[in-house]
């Protein structure tokens, strides 16, 4: 990274921070190292997240999710999503379809069509106009689950964009999961530093 992340003895909510995140992940993640100077804010994020997730079923935020960190070119996330993906059911194979937009990609018309508009969202949303949004309700997108895809598009901007601008590596643990070949395909912006 290119700030030094701060002690855990630097502040008792540094601390917490870092201990709840080695009892969830049982490592301490590069993210939470990056976020150590301003906990409030990752508590913050995590609050957002636990919103955003409560609306949209974990297959379309995973795949939003993926769109956009694809289009922002954030090597963390599209590691930390993929590896998601894979533990959910997809294969490796198919996860490299879906990054790659393949006509064979294990993703329904509706799917199709949210991962390219996420990825509007990110590219420039303010090309967007009322025909995409008419577009997505042709594959029966309510208004509320249209926002949803913005905001979880949205948010992954703020996360994406905050983690690169610091130097934050993608954790060695996605790479395990995913193999180093898959790995260094996904790795779209910073490489992935991969252990000897």
């Amino acid at each position: 990274m290119f700030i030094a992340p701060p002690e855990p003895t630097a502040s008792r909510k540094i601390a917490e921070m870092y201990r709840g995140a080695k009892d969830t992940y049982g490592y301490l993640p590069n993210m939470y190292l990056a976020f150590g100077h301003r906990p409030e804010v990752m508590e913050s994020w995590s609050a957002l997240l636990v919103s955003l997730r409560g609306n949209i079923e974990p297959r379309r935020y995973e795949l939003v999710t993926l769109a956009a960190a694809r289009e922002l070119r954030s090597s963390y996330c599209m590691l930390a999503h993929g590896a998601v993906l894979v533990r959910d059911g997809v294969s490796g194979n198919e996860l490299e379809a879906i990054v790659e937009g393949a006509d064979d990609a294990p993703l329904n018309e509706q799917e199709r069509a949210i991962m390219i508009f996420a990825t509007k969202v990110v590219r420039d949303a303010t090309s967007i106009t009322q025909a995409d949004i008419d577009a997505l309700k042709t594959h029966a997108l309510t208004d509320a689950e249209i926002f949803d895809i913005v905001a979880a598009a949205a948010a992954r901007c703020f996360f994406s964009k905050t983690l690169d601008a610091l130097g934050t590596s993608p954790d060695q643990t996605y790479v395990e999961k995913l193999g180093p070949d898959l790995a260094q395909k996904l790795a779209m912006g910073r490489p992935v530093e991969q252990e000897a």
